[in-house]
């Protein structure tokens, strides 16, 4: 039989022990595990962003200063000011990007297209903008329409599983296609006569030729095919990030302020209004 002293010395241990777990329960509960992406911008007051080297008018990385410029992060810094919050960079790459947003390393992902497949991991806003495909093609070749390209002997360039390859891949099925690692490598097989053209969006092409000017001509071919360019958000229960980024998008597309946005981004690494083709319109 217990003695009533050892049967007191449990109850005062049930009891530290329930003392225990009632201070340790508002600790736990600060680190808030299902918190929403609003809520964690509005408590933290930080807007984590992806930032990308290289990729500019979307993403510049001054090497000497660290300073990040270009359309997607004057994007961010609107956003999170509208927030009244931060922005807390964080350097990736396109491919992953989608794995940041799953993994809550960033709150938001500027500049995705908003493919099937990314969309059964992420979420997308209302378009940024439209982004019109164009090709860049060797001296010599002019292409009016994009049948006048869908030929085994038109060899075309595309970085492999961007935009541009899923694209080549519907609309030129019949081409050849020369498919490699990077945009970069892309557009140097062109200028090695390894490729007749590369295929880019509107964004990246005027940035190509104002690089490598006698890489060839920039064409848009008919019918003009745009795709939406989007920000990507985490999927979660609460829908009020996302929400707050479309009427915030809403409100600075009516207003002009995105386009304004874009063309000052161009304007950073030398393309100026005049030289945009009239058919690309953003």
């Amino acid at each position: 039989m217990m003695k009533r002293r050892d049967f007191a010395g449990l109850i005062g241990v049930a009891a530290t022990g329930a003392a225990a777990v009632a201070l340790s329960t508002p600790a736990l509960a600060q680190t808030a595990p299902n918190e929403s992406t609003f809520d964690r911008i509005r408590n933290s007051k930080k807007l984590r962003v992806a930032g990308i080297v290289g990729t500019e008018p979307y993403y510049h990385k001054d090497i000497a200063t660290g300073e990040w410029s270009g359309f997607c992060m004057s994007m961010a810094r609107d956003l999170a000011k509208s927030m009244e919050a931060e922005v807390e960079i964080s350097e990736t790459t396109w491919g992953n990007a989608v794995l940041d947003l799953q993994s809550k390393k960033i709150d938001i992902m500027f500049g995705l297209s908003p493919t099937p497949s990314r969309a059964l991991v992420v979420e997308f806003t209302r378009p940024i903008m439209q982004n019109t495909f164009t090709v860049i093609a060797k001296p010599g070749l002019e292409p009016k329409t994009w049948d006048e390209l869908n030929k085994p002997e038109i060899r075309v360039a595309v970085d492999i599983g961007s935009t541009h390859d899923l694209f080549a891949r519907r609309v030129l099925p019949q081409a050849t296609l020369v498919a490699l690692k990077t945009a970069d490598e892309a557009t140097l097989s062109v200028q090695a006569g390894h490729a007749d053209l590369v295929i880019q969006v509107a964004m990246l092409s005027l940035v190509t030729i104002k690089k490598i000017p006698n890489l060839g001509k920039i064409f848009v071919p008919t019918p003009i095919i745009r795709q939406p360019t989007c920000a990507g958000v985490r999927v979660e229960d609460s829908t009020r990030f996302r929400t707050f980024v479309d009427n915030w998008l809403e409100y600075n597309r009516s207003s002009g302020v995105v386009t304004s946005w874009i063309t000052s981004s161009l304007e950073l690494v030398g393309v100026q209004k005049q030289e945009i083709p009239a058919e690309i319109q953003f």
